[in-house]
């Protein structure tokens, strides 16, 4: 690699991307060194990035995304190179966007969000079941439950499945603002789809009924996620009564 970036041998575009593929796949050690890479690749006419270079490139950084603080140091990263891509003439699909997606959602930043779900059909890309969950994730984390709701309508809509960790966060999202109707509805498509809620799932949607003074409708609703869900076992079940019985006696 020291040898080529210093030029002994001409460009080439297979060249350059198998160093950066090579570089992405060790991340730790040589995640500076694959972007080295890129910008020496923008000096050359017939060695410019395409899309599988964006999506090495993107996809090292979102593994980065691991903790939030760290998260908001690479966002600066992301944006710059969404926009490169995007000066270039390089055409994003839906994989690429998804990261960028991925990247504002994880770091709150959800207008940035909805703003390249909206650009996806100037590119001919279609949202899929990851593009929905990361949006419903970040409105949820956001704060925007309504919104994440209405993407969550929209997916099933498509025939879309969503991931069981998306259901959980919307259906206790939903139940800390009261919609307990709309998160009974999530919880049992969720149970329809074959997904299980966890247990601090059905905790937050039943105690928060139990609060709400609708103690009464907690326990019916307990009953009917036992009829449901054949994961649950004795002990969910027990921990889940017992945790009713003691708010109601409040």
């Amino acid at each position: 690699m020291e040898e080529v970036l210093a030029g002994a041998c001409s460009p080439s575009l297979p060249l350059f991307n198998t160093m950066i593929k090579f570089c992405c796949g060790r991340r730790k050690f040589l995640f500076n060194r694959a972007f080295d890479i890129y910008k020496k690749m923008l000096k050359y006419d017939d060695a410019k990035p395409t899309l599988e270079t964006y999506a090495l490139l993107f996809s090292t950084l979102l593994g980065k995304f691991n903790r939030l603080n760290v998260s908001y140091v690479y966002l600066h990263a992301v944006r710059l190179l969404a926009r490169q891509m995007k000066a270039s003439g390089v055409i994003p699909d839906t994989f690429v966007l998804n990261m960028i997606i991925k990247a504002y959602s994880t770091c709150l930043e959800v207008d940035e969000a909805i703003r390249v779900f909206r650009e996806m059909g100037l590119y001919g890309c279609e949202p899929n079941a990851f593009t929905y969950c990361y949006m419903i994730r970040g409105l949820c984390e956001k704060g925007r439950v309504n919104q994440g709701l209405g993407f969550y309508k929209e997916k099933r809509m498509k025939g879309l499945v969503p991931k069981g960790s998306t259901c959980m966060i919307l259906i206790c999202s939903l139940a800390m603002e009261c919609r307990f109707e709309d998160a009974t509805e999530v919880a049992f498509d969720s149970l329809g789809n074959s997904m299980s809620p966890d247990l601090l799932t059905y905790k937050t949607l039943l105690e928060e009924m139990c609060k709400d003074g609708r103690g009464n409708d907690a326990f019916e609703l307990l009953e009917g996620f036992r009829k449901r869900d054949s994961f649950m076992n004795e002990k969910t079940y027990n921990t889940l009564l017992n945790g009713l019985h003691f708010l109601s006696r409040e």
